[in-house]
């Protein structure tokens, strides 16, 4: 990677993207939370599936890893060309799970965590966020990539209080991440969390003149043959931890302390000089995303959550890959906390979540960064939609930054594809333009569809997207729609059938409406300071 750094937001496959862009050992640090659906009946996870069922796939709401041409070359690949311990395991699980869906997902997984073996530095850390459901394969797989001598940590993050409702197992509420390093040279800094309150009143139970809590620790040393550490100190003769110069300074500026004639001195720890408590690999004091932090992203992961991986296992200026980016979390808490990153989604949805939670959150504070992988004409545009119409969909709608209408694979779209809301008077209610986007043939009848959504769910702004040129009698039949005009701003209208072409989209035109106050079409993140350094500080 050369000095002059530009972060990257990746469109793609993580796969071809990390072999085809990023250098071996260039990574400092890799977090990722691979989808999973852990909501899944245990029994059709492993259910075994026959036919030709499309490969893996990573929906922006929905997760679902299906057995298939893909997974099987994977498979193929993985047997034949990775190393022996990867591809005897990776054969014994196949005869041990069958082909099913949970196989499809450790194969798909274990041909990626090669990818970031290779891309991981010498003192570099990877953070695997799992469940229970699949932590124990995945540990055997990291096992037989990483090697079992650089596994550190199987940290457990309770993500939520536990339900009530039990049926015939104990109710889960918490999440798996597996930690492994690539050598035992790794990057670690120690990381401190509050103390609990009852252990502050019980242990630093004294308080002097000054209101400083404190409290007193033994100055005796365990060993008792230590001639030079024995010496008489306040009348007492003991073997101390200290030497005696030491203790007299000590004593000197207060911190040696004789609570009676005749009794032990003892050592003053005031409270505020405390680190706080050595966090552990039990994660019970992060709470899930919430209030403004939740953009609404189904798996979104707390920034805390984010941000002691992140000071635990890298420096400023180290380089942080999150290959499963989804909304964004890893990569805005690295860009807050001053580090160099790059996220991969296979999602254009998701691409375009993140760009707008980075602008929102850092403004004008944020660093450079460019996104690679998506069209950038109008040929690549073509391709996508040729390709997948609904990643084309997701892509158009996030060019002129519309929010998708829905899932559109679980259902009818009702000629809609995308919402744009926006506020124009003094009521503080949005009003709604909704965009239809067409990447086939587009044809008059379809505009006059959309004409009639849009009397039918009352939006106030129609925008018809398309790839093609509008024919005459299509730009006809948006003009006879009218003009929506705002109460206040007189004399301003604007045509309530909007056709805009892909190639004026990528040109810089846009959807022509009233923007008299900020956008309220996604929801904005929350604006941070990078010096904002959150939970790790510490409260003494």
């Amino acid at each position: 990677m050369n000095s002059n750094w530009i972060n990257k937001l990746y469109y793609g496959d993580n796969l071809d993207i990390m072999r085809d862009h990023i250098p071996d050992e260039s990574i400092d640090l890799i977090y990722l939370d691979p989808p999973f659906n852990s909501k899944a009946s245990y029994n059709i996870l492993f259910q075994e599936k026959n036919g030709t069922e499309s490969g893996a796939q990573i929906e922006a709401f929905g997760d679902t890893w299906k057995w298939g041409y893909e997974s099987e070359q994977a498979y193929h690949e993985l047997v034949t060309q990775s190393s022996k311990s990867l591809a005897d395991l990776i054969q014994a699980l196949r005869s041990f799970l069958g082909q099913n869906d949970m196989m499809a997902y450790l194969v798909m997984m274990a041909i990626r965590l090669v990818e970031m073996y290779r891309v991981l530095n010498s003192s570099g850390t990877i953070y695997l966020h799992c469940d229970t459901t699949a932590s124990h394969y995945l540990k055997l797989v990291m096992d037989a990539i990483f090697g079992a001598f650089n596994y550190r940590n199987e940290i457990s993050w309770r993500r939520s209080n536990p339900k009530s409702h039990m049926t015939i197992n104990f109710t889960n509420c918490r999440d798996i991440i597996l930690r492994y390093s690539k050598s035992d040279k790794v990057v670690f800094n120690p990381i401190y969390t509050e103390h609990d309150p009852d252990y502050v009143k019980k242990a630093y139970r004294y308080v002097d003149e000054d209101g400083r809590r404190y409290r007193l620790l033994p100055l005796l040393n365990p060993n008792d043959d230590r001639p030079n550490l024995t010496y008489e100190f306040l009348g007492i003769k003991r073997v101390w931890r200290w030497t005696k110069e030491r203790m007299q300074k000590a004593y000197d500026e207060g911190l040696v302390v004789q609570l009676k004639p005749g009794a032990v001195p003892q050592y003053k720890k005031y409270l505020d000089e405390s680190k706080g408590r050595t966090a552990t690999d039990d994660w019970d004091d992060i709470k899930q995303s919430a209030g403004k932090e939740n953009l609404g992203f189904p798996t979104q992961k707390p920034e805390a959550l984010l941000e002691r991986i992140i000071k635990a296992s890298s420096n400023e200026g180290d380089i942080v890959l999150d290959p499963f980016c989804g909304c964004g979390t890893t990569i805005a808490v690295a860009e807050r906390l001053g580090r160099k990153w790059i996220g991969i989604d296979i999602t254009n949805l998701a691409v375009t979540l993140m760009k707008n939670r980075l602008e929102d959150t850092f403004e004008e504070d944020l660093s450079p960064y460019e996104v690679l992988g998506d069209p950038k004409d109008l040929q690549g545009a073509k391709a996508l939609a040729e390709q997948d119409k609904y990643q084309f969909e997701w892509w158009a709608l996030g060019k002129i930054g519309a929010r998708p209408a829905q899932d559109k694979k679980k259902g009818a779209d009702k000629g809609i594809d995308g919402y744009i809301y926006f506020i124009d008077d003094e009521s503080g209610i949005a009003k709604r333009i909704i965009v239809s986007v067409k990447g086939g043939h587009a044809t008059v009848s379809q505009v006059r569809d959309l004409k009639g959504v849009l009397e039918r769910e009352r939006a106030v702004i129609g925008v018809f997207l398309t790839l093609q040129e509008p024919t005459k009698p299509m730009k006809e039949e948006a003009a006879a729609a009218g003009f929506y005009e705002p109460k206040l701003l007189p004399g301003k209208a604007y045509p309530k059938l909007q056709i805009l072409t892909i190639e004026e989209v990528l040109n810089g035109k846009q959807i022509e409406y009233p923007r008299v106050a900020p956008e309220v079409t996604f929801k904005k993140a929350e604006r941070h300071s990078k010096a904002d350094q959150g939970e790790q500080k510490s409260l003494f």
